[in-house]
């Protein structure tokens, strides 16, 4: 309450008017923690897009989604049928690795097998048939084509022909729970895939700029960006599809990005808003104390 005596003002105070600021005082607080926890949802929520719309799964078409072969990739090709005498002609024998030999040693297991190293001209040396081209290929055009090779050369007639990879493989970096190389043990294996085999972003990965580098077939590297809160983003991107020596990149957030320095008290960051909050009650003790001592 405010009065006047003459020309000075006086101020008075109830007990009233001070639950009143410490009111405003925590509704302005609260208001606060609101519009931070909406810009955050914003930030890390996938797929933002699809709400509110019906989505149909599995009609992406994206330009080879399968995996071709390049130079320096290995493959195992194993021959079958049912006459296991011929088809022995064309397999590698298998190899096992001893704990501690530096050395592969060759044994009749089932425990591995060897591969085929393609060379810089795209070809393998396969037994029998000589010179294949296998760069280019998918597993599948290739073991159709050995196949086709075997039978016209009246080699094998009833040949099963399986092509399978050995050192294919993609790397994640940045701002997931587990960054490292991750081998390709199969066609179709997509970002989404291997984001989840690095155990997803953490709670600092930049979701809005996810970078994917991949070596084209001259060796230079092509730069895609992914925006994994939108689903259009993701599933028209070219690096939906993941292709052996990928490279996926998180960007950190400004939160990380300034962890690195000596006093990272950021609006982002959590000491701050503690800052914010003492400083505010600080306040509101401050005036209500005078308050009550004007009296």
């Amino acid at each position: 309450m405010l009065f006047f005596k003459g020309n000075r003002q006086t101020l008075h105070s109830s007990p009233v008017l001070g639950r009143s600021l410490r009111r405003n005082v925590l509704l302005a607080l609260s208001l606060l923690a609101l519009l931070s926890s909406c810009d955050v949802s914003k930030r890390i929520t996938y797929f933002q897009d699809i709400q509110d719309r019906q989505v149909t799964m599995g009609t992406n078409e994206q330009p080879n989604p399968e995996i071709r072969l390049r130079p320096e990739d290995k493959i195992s090709i194993i021959v079958n049928s049912k006459v296991p005498e011929l088809t022995a002609l064309f397999n590698l024998p298998y190899t096992a690795r001893v704990l501690g030999q530096q050395n592969e040693v060759l044994s009749n297991t089932n425990q591995g097998t060897s591969g085929y190293i393609i060379k810089a001209d795209g070809t393998i040396d396969f037994p029998v048939l000589g010179l294949v081209q296998a760069a280019g290929m998918t597993r599948d055009e290739l073991s159709a084509h050995i196949k086709s090779e075997l039978i016209n050369r009246n080699l094998v007639n009833d040949p099963v022909v399986t092509v399978e990879f050995v050192n294919l493989q993609f790397s994640v970096m940045g701002e997931v729970k587990a960054p490292g190389t991750y081998k390709i043990t199969r066609d179709h294996i997509t970002l989404l895939d291997a984001l989840s085999m690095a155990g997803d972003l953490n709670i600092n990965g930049k979701r809005e700029n996810v970078l994917v580098l991949r070596p084209d077939s001259k060796g230079n590297l092509v730069a895609f960006i992914v925006d994994m809160r939108s689903f259009d983003s993701v599933q028209n991107s070219p690096a939906y599809y993941i292709h052996q020596n990928d490279y996926i990149y998180v960007e950190p957030n400004k939160k990380r990005a300034n962890e690195s320095t000596v006093n990272a008290n950021t609006v982002q960051s959590a000491s701050f808003w503690i800052s914010v909050v003492s400083l505010l009650a600080s306040v509101a003790t401050t005036v209500s104390v005078l308050m009550t001592r004007s009296k």
